[in-house]
């Protein structure tokens, strides 16, 4: 048995182990990474402070939106919102831009166009974007790489440049003006980021999980149906709320695609009425009010309701802890 004593530990080496393990004061000064001063940075009282400063700056002009609203003409005239208390409230606006007022169609017709727009134009990019990022993430195939990049610098392509070659190509199909054109506009803007994101979300995910699957016989359909799809949920739902916002306020496209044409019958989604609303009842603070009022209130509900699995996509990785 050897007896040999081990080598001298270096005077530097010695301060450096009793910094760290010792309970004396110097000891408990550990070394603090650059995230862990970020995340006491933003955890601390002035960073909440702040945040609540420009929660309540940014949440006021949409209460005082809501607020004119349920006022009158004449009291929106005489007086501004934050003096409202003392006069009367009354749902009037609302039942004139939802049943239609001043020659204006109703919005009813208009909100169902916009969810008709937007629920595919979410679910069609969602599921086309996951089966390319398992693509990507899992399967070898020639030129993997060199298609990823090519994928991803899409995004820096200006959907304005798109918009008119989009638009005579549908005419020349027979799809100009219907919902397909919208569709399917939507969906190629949205694909490029969707790839990208759930590309990066998948890699995240322990290759063991699919080796034992494959061990067990599973192939690629179930693979992705039934091991990745429920570990990529919440980014699915991440990218799903960001999509129905963008999808929703969306003006541009619609316009483009439909011809301006936002008359009653038409495939027009809410935000090309409010244009219209906008430029003949511009003097119609009242009904204006309430009609962009109904118009973001969707998307918040929708934000708020899934505002869990939006958390959690962000923050989560490949693996359930």
């Amino acid at each position: 048995m050897s007896t040999a004593t081990p080598p001298p530990v270096s005077d530097q080496v010695a301060d450096e182990a009793a910094d760290v393990h010792t309970d004396t004061p110097k000891g408990r000064r550990r070394h603090k990474s650059a995230a862990g001063n970020a995340a006491r940075a933003v955890t601390s009282p002035w960073a909440s402070a702040v945040a609540i400063i420009m929660a309540i700056a940014w949440t006021t002009p949409t209460f005082g939106l809501l607020v004119t609203s349920f006022r009158n003409q004449k009291d929106i005239q005489e007086t501004g919102w934050w003096q409202a208390l003392g006069s009367s409230f009354t749902l009037d606006n609302y039942s004139q831009v939802l049943s239609g007022a001043q020659g204006q169609p109703p919005l009813t017709d208009f909100i169902v166009n916009s969810f008709v727009i937007a629920i595919p134009s979410v679910f069609l990019p969602l599921l086309l974007a996951s089966l390319a990022a398992y693509a990507f993430a899992w399967i070898d195939f020639p030129f993997r790489n060199a298609l990823f990049v090519a994928v991803f610098a899409l995004q820096i392509v200006p959907l304005q440049i798109a918009l008119l070659p989009l638009v005579t190509m549908y005419q020349q199909i027979g799809i100009g003006g219907t919902y397909w054109s919208l569709w399917l506009s939507h969906s190629a803007f949205a694909l490029p980021l969707a790839v990208f994101l759930l590309h990066n979300f998948m890699k995240e995910i322990p290759p063991s999980l699919l080796e034992a699957a494959r061990v067990d016989g599973a192939g690629h359909v179930r693979i992705f149906f039934q091991v990745l799809l429920p570990l990529i949920t919440p980014a699915l739902a991440s990218f799903g709320i960001f999509q129905f916002l963008w999808v929703w306020n969306d003006l541009l496209v619609a316009i483009t695609m439909l011809g301006g044409n936002a008359g009653e019958g038409s495939n027009a989604p809410l935000t090309m009425v409010l244009n219209n609303i906008s430029g003949t009842l511009g003097n119609r603070w009242y009904l204006m009010s309430a009609a962009a009022f109904v118009s973001i209130a969707f998307p918040v509900i929708v934000f708020l309701s899934l505002q869990r699995y939006f958390v959690r996509g962000l923050l989560a990785g490949g693996t359930k802890g």
